[in-house]
């Protein structure tokens, strides 16, 4: 039997997403029946709207012909389930109270079926005390959520706000329409990402080459299948994955700091994976001004060693997460060096790879083997995005 979706497009520069969201239900046989809010109508077409979703584009509370073909109570319940994209603060707010002013927000006070609301919003907007209190109202009334995502926006700020990306919202509605639970939904994950860097002086560093595709990818791929990830990330060029919480930082102190506090908090983790290219050794002392040269020579720099987050989260105790997953990055004896880290650090896994291989280090793709005390399974070359999904999949079965 086909699903069928009702879906609101609301009043955002977002609103474009819902376009791309249509044809991805419409690409599985999900049926799509838009209903065009004003607001909506400034930035997509009933024209495009209706030749993605192959059906009627329904937008006048007060449409005589509508009504008569179909009334807005009838719309309301026409579908499996109601989606909202993007979900403004306006919208979500009118929604919370009960208003009824036009066809979107009536259509969603005489449903009796479920919804899901896709925020999207300035980040202060969605900070702000009376869209949180709007927001806790909706859950409590049995409304569902999907995002927002941290990134940049179309006001040029940057953090909480962004509209989740469309394959993300299409999995939450499959999850919802099919009933599926995600493998690791319900679970709990941090995974570090990217170099760190460590002052010299107020412009020179000591960093790596990491570029943080493989963490943001694995960050990304457990969120996908259901995870509550944060990620602590070193300085990258990548924005947050759809999903996924961000922490930014730069040390290498900072980033156990930060660490720690994501395992401190709540219940216990179910999944650490450390990914970040760590610098081991720091200055004892940063300069505070730019060193400048002198017919004295380069300066002298003290190197000290900086704190073990892996080992550090793996000797956790009560606060351990279940898995700890570590990586090596290797350039000669790679299954060798990184058997001896497992046993070293304590963790469950370590995810080894040979980074003088064209493309590894800093690149697009990767080769990794995973390694327990008990097997080693090898993944092949690809792009670092699909070795990310498979060792989510593999974290997934681990923990099923």
């Amino acid at each position: 039997m086909v699903k069928r979706v009702l879906l609101i497009v609301g009043g955002g520069v977002a609103a474009y997403k819902a376009l791309e969201l249509t044809r991805l239900l419409r690409k599985a046989n999900i049926a799509v029946r838009p209903i065009l809010t004003h607001g909506g109508s400034q930035f997509v077409t009933a024209l495009s709207l209706s030749s993605l979703a192959e059906d009627k584009v329904y937008s006048e509370l007060f449409d005589l012909t509508d009504e008569a073909e179909m009334g807005h109570i009838e719309l309301s319940r026409s579908a499996d389930l109601v989606v909202v994209v993007p979900a403004t603060a306006h919208l979500i707010a009118r929604a919370a109270h009960g208003l009824a002013d036009d066809l979107a927000t009536t259509t969603l006070l005489a449903t009796d079926k479920p919804v899901l609301m896709a925020p999207a919003m300035n980040v202060r907007m969605w900070q702000h005390p009376a869209t949180r209190r709007n927001i806790a109202q909706l859950k409590a009334d049995g409304v569902a959520f999907v995002g927002p995502d941290d990134g940049a926006m179309a006001c040029g700020e940057f953090g909480p706000g962004r509209l989740a990306e469309p394959p993300v919202i299409f999995d939450a509605i499959m999850a919802l329409l099919t009933g599926a639970k995600k493998p690791l939904s319900g679970k709990r994950a941090v995974v570090t990402a990217g170099p760190t860097v460590e002052p010299i002086d107020p412009v020179r560093v000591i960093t790596n080459r990491s570029s943080g595709r493989q963490g943001y990818g694995i960050a990304a791929a457990l969120a996908r299948l259901g995870a509550q990830v944060t990620l602590v990330s070193g300085p990258t060029a990548l924005p947050a994955p759809p999903g996924v919480t961000r922490v930014d930082v730069e040390t290498t102190e900072q980033m156990l700091a930060a660490t720690l506090e994501v395992v401190n908090a709540g219940a216990p983790l179910d999944i650490g994976v450390f990914v970040a290219a760590v610098a081991d050794w720091r200055p004892d002392e940063a300069f505070a001004v730019k060193l400048k040269k002198t017919h004295a020579g380069p300066p002298t720099i003290t190197l000290v060693e900086n704190p073990d987050i892996l080992a550090t989260v793996a000797a956790a105790n009560r606060r351990r997460p279940k898995l700890v997953v570590g990586f090596a990055a290797e350039t000669n004896d790679v299954e060798k060096h990184a058997r001896a880290k497992l046993a070293r650090k304590g963790c469950d896994w370590i995810i080894a790879n040979d980074v003088t291989e064209p493309g590894v280090m800093g690149g697009d793709s990767n080769a990794v083997l995973v390694i327990s005390a008990k097997s080693v399974e090898r993944i092949e070359r690809a792009g670092k995005d699909e070795v990310s999904a498979q060792i989510a999949e593999k974290i997934a079965h681990a923990l099923a």
